[in-house]
């Protein structure tokens, strides 16, 4: 029987409690939103909605084709203008996904003859971009500097080290000064992507690499998305101009993909805009994950120091971690939940995202919640 494969795939994903179901949210909601990725509360700002509005208005519902055909508008190039200024990059380039725009800088920047070096605890974006990239692969441990090096010294000609700056299960920061200085010690490009640094680390939000000093360097490229500070949708790559024209050129997920709403990036600029006014915005958003992971671990509970704006909160079980966010769900509180395959290292996790415009009472709300549904 065709697809027979599926049924049985079907049935081991239930037995180990890894059963995955899509579960429409309607436009209010009463739950409090720790699942999100809007970080700094932007989604709904009305400023940001408007802008969306307003640009569906003017340039219509769609970008009506790819990049290179109709599908840039005046208004991808001014939100690529200001995004590169924000960040401190000579050039960007947006894509229709933060997924798109990591196929792109990966597979672009790794063709065959070089070497492309991962951080084992990488999101799945950058993985498929390994994956589908032509150069030779190497995964190292991960945060691990040394294996980079190790990794670098064994390969002659071009190579990438290609990291997140923010890794989203755990929240934890990658060293990327050290990963950097590795890289120039072998000529190699390093390419971070930013997505959970962009609008809460660095200078105002500027993102991980700006915090790190590497903000506008000749051999660092930095790939970010519209869809989690900025509370809209579509991705970014950052970096010399010459590496963004490559990728203009080579960059299949831009050549050949229909380019972002004009909608969405009508709302990202208006996002933009609004946190270059209020940078206190970024502050915040850390302030709230420190008093969440602190209140956490004051009641108990395992959870993982944060270095930007994810905090997680380790389940005895896959089985659990569903059971869990249920019952938290059922008392009023959306939280994440991350299990295998989506975890690197097995464990599973509920991950709660501390927004910028939680008040004190809503996380005391939400810690009380965790610790009376926990498993």
């Amino acid at each position: 029987m065709a697809f027979g494969w599926i049924d049985e795939q079907a049935e081991a994903r239930r037995r180990a409690g890894l059963v995955r179901t899509l579960r429409p949210r309607p436009a209010d909601s009463a739950l409090l939103d720790l699942a999100s990725n809007d970080y700094l509360g932007l989604a709904h700002h009305p400023e940001v909605t408007e802008g969306a509005a307003r640009a569906a208005r003017t340039w219509g519902g769609g970008s009506t084709g790819s990049r290179l055909v109709t599908g840039t508008t005046e208004l991808h190039t001014e939100l690529e203008r200001e995004l590169a200024a924000f960040c401190g990059f000579e050039a960007a380039l947006v894509f229709s996904s933060g997924y798109a725009a990591n196929l792109a800088a990966v597979t672009a920047l790794g063709p065959h003859g070089s070497l492309i070096v991962s951080d084992a605890g990488n999101h799945a974006s950058l993985i498929d971009g390994c994956r589908l990239a032509r150069a030779e692969r190497q995964v190292v441990g991960h945060a691990d500097p040394e294996a980079v090096r190790k990794a670098l010294a064994g390969h002659q000609g071009p190579a990438i080290v290609v990291s997140d700056t923010v890794f989203s299960v755990d929240g934890d920061r990658a060293p990327l000064a050290e990963l950097a200085e590795a890289c120039r010690e072998h000529g190699a490009g390093l390419v971070v992507d930013d997505a959970h640094g962009l609008g809460v680390l660095g200078d105002g939000g500027r993102g991980a690499p700006c915090a790190a000093g590497l903000a506008g360097s000749a051999d660092v490229v930095v790939t970010a998305t519209l869809s989690k500070s900025l509370g809209s949708q579509g991705g970014v790559v950052l970096g010399p101009a010459r590496v963004i024209d490559h990728l203009v050129n080579a960059a299949r997920t831009f050549i050949f993909d229909t380019g972002l709403a004009p909608a969405a990036a009508g709302a990202a600029l208006a996002a933009l805009r609004l946190l270059v006014r209020e940078p206190e915005r970024a502050a915040r958003a850390r302030a709230v994950a420190a008093d969440l992971h602190a209140r956490l671990t004051a009641a108990g509970l395992d959870a993982v120091r944060p270095d930007a704006a994810v905090v997680s909160v380790r389940a005895p079980s896959p089985e659990q971690a569903v059971r869990w966010a249920a019952d938290c769900r059922t008392a009023g509180l959306a939280v994440g939940c991350f299990r295998p395959p989506s975890v690197p290292d097995g464990i599973s996790r509920l991950r709660l995202t501390a927004r910028a415009d939680l008040s004190g009472a809503e996380i005391e709300r939400a810690v009380r919640v965790i610790g009376e549904t926990r498993p």
